[in-house]
This record gives structure tokens, sequence and C-alpha cells, in this order.
């Protein structure tokens, strides 16, 4: 096809305009991979470059969408040929990269993982972005030695994407989940993931004291600022928390007390430009230890032409659970 469908983000007079348009194959970008986009999926930073609420879009036009999943149409990589199934993440697409939301995209094969046996396209777009990111964030804390005897965990922004897919992963492994939201109304969703407790945000929203009382042993946060400063704060000693997300803000207003005083641990988790190794590990996690009829429960549909109207909906907390596009 010499054009395609893609949802489009241009530069304007003020901010930027996003909409679904024709898209030529000749502005595609470099890349040895060229796929067939099946389905991608919505996520904050999504919602943010469709909205221009924040300046995530860094090259006009941009082809917005962080992550796909899809069938290679054309490779000079090695590892690849045509009609391999493979999913991609992160790397900047949608940011510097061309990327998702478009019937085809051009990528580096040394980005690509191979879709895990088992998975469906839609599967992986289900698990995306956000549940690739809490699968790190899982494997992160193990590999600082929490277990599920070392006591309970939390979980913030529990009605998330990244929380939705943190609680079930966590859960399924024995571990006693706390679920922090400000949507009281979603606390039979959290029970049904697998969450034991659940309390309000505002518990966490107040200025951190250096130290308070010993409440978890571990933890998972997609929202910093102040909420992430009271986990730390309130971390078992020799725990730790893996930070993964910025919805309140990137300010970290804290104090050393934790670190020096409890020896907590704060895990960095970030999952655009993570290796391929991890990657490959996450996501064979992914497809053996996510309860799949669980990740049918978490996920909505919605067509490529709906993508602009939901962008504004994750921004104001009004998505639940995970959402995935399809592109053809």
């Amino acid at each position: 096809m010499a054009t395609f469908k893609a949802v489009r983000i241009d530069k304007a007079d003020k901010g930027t305009t996003a909409q679904l348009a024709q898209f030529d194959e000749t502005e595609l970008m470099e890349g040895d991979v060229t796929v067939r986009v099946e389905w991608s999926t919505l996520n904050y930073k999504d919602g943010l470059a469709l909205t221009g609420k924040a300046p995530v879009v860094r090259r006009f036009p941009m082809i917005a969408g962080i992550d796909f999943a899809g069938t290679v149409e054309a490779s000079s990589h090695p590892q690849w040929k045509a009609g391999d199934k493979v999913v991609c993440t992160g790397w900047g697409m949608g940011e510097t990269h061309l990327g998702a939301y478009a019937e085809k995209a051009r990528v580096k094969g040394d980005w690509l993982v191979a879709l895990p046996q088992g998975l469906s396209a839609r599967d992986a777009m289900a698990i995306g972005t956000a549940g690739f990111t809490a699968m790190l964030s899982v494997l992160a804390l193990e590999k600082h030695g929490i277990s599920p005897k070392s006591g309970p965990v939390v979980v913030t922004g529990a009605a998330g994407g990244v929380g939705s897919v943190a609680i079930a992963v966590l859960s399924k492994f024995g571990y006693h989940v706390i679920a922090s939201t400000g949507r009281a109304s979603e606390a039979d969703y959290l029970k049904q993931l697998g969450a034991a407790e659940i309390i309000d945000r505002n518990e966490l929203s107040a200025p951190a004291k250096p130290l308070a009382k010993e409440r978890w042993a571990g933890g998972v946060d997609s929202v910093g600022s102040t909420t992430l400063a009271n986990l730390l704060s309130m971390t078992k000693y020799g725990g730790a928390i893996a930070a993964c997300g910025l919805a309140a803000g990137m300010d970290l207003p804290s104090s050393v007390a934790p670190f020096i005083l409890r020896g907590v641990c704060l895990l960095g988790i970030d999952s655009v430009m993570c290796p391929i190794e991890p990657r490959k590990a996450a996501w064979q996690r992914l497809a053996s230890d996510l309860n799949r009829t669980k990740l049918s429960e978490i996920t909505e549909e919605i067509s490529l032409d709906e993508v602009q109207g939901w962008g504004a909906k994750i921004l104001a907390g009004q998505v639940r659970g995970r959402v995935v596009v399809k592109i053809v």
C-alpha cells in the first residue's frame, strides 16, 4: 500500500493536533524490519501525546502509539523473516520514532521480541507496555530478595494498567497485596484481581514523614511524587519499592532516612530502553505467570478511530485496566 491509516500528530500554532489520516509509506523512518501492525494499546504516555498535555512528542509529523504486536512483512535483519509474529514496546516509538497507531510500522529488528508461544497478538497488547513494566517491577523486587514471606506488598495506581497487572501477577505468586486507589468504586474489581486489602490513596498523599510506621516489605509505584515518598517512609527494614511511573509528578519530596536508617532500596524501572535479554525474560514470565482469564476480564477493546477520545479519558483517570486498539 502506498498509503495507510495512522493517527498523525502535527505541530500547531498552539500545541499539537492529532487526527486519523492517510500516511505515506515513503515517510516511514529508517529500520530493517517492516511490520503489519495488528494490535496496539492505550497507555498513559499515549494519552499525553494524543492530547498534547506534555511534550512527549519530539518530532513532527509523528504517528502516536508506543507499542504494537503484528506480523513481519519484510526484513533485512538476520533474526526476522516475513511471517514472523513480533512484539515491540518502547524504544522511543510515538516520541522520537514513528509509532504504533498505524497499519504499518518500520523499526529496527533489534527492538523486536518474538511473540511468546501461547500468547495471541491481542493478548500481548492486553499486556502491553503497562503489563511489561509491571513484570519488570516484579522481577526487580524478586531480584532484591522480596518474596511472599517477606510481608505485604503495596501497589499504587491500582486500577490502572500497570497496577492491574501487578496485582494479578503478585497475587498469583502468593503475595499479600495492598492496593492503593482513589477510586473506591473499583474495590470489587481490585479484589477480583487478587488484592487482599484496599487503601485510599489519600493515606499516601500528605507530606511524607522521614520515617513512618513500617507497613510493607515492597511495592510497585506508578504514581511518584508524594505518594512514592510516603511508600518509602513506610517500607519495612531491608525492603524495596520499584518506581515505574510519574502520574502525580516527577518530584520526590523525601529524605535519606529510609535508605540509611532502614536499608530501604528504591528500584528504578525503565521499560523504554530496557535491554533485549531482560525484555525476553519478562515476556516469557508474562506468558507463563499471568492468569489469562484475569487478563481478559481487565481488557476493553477499541478501534483505531476511537483512540483520540480515549487519550483524554486515560489522563482523567477514567480508564480501568487495559485497553487494546484493533488496528486491522
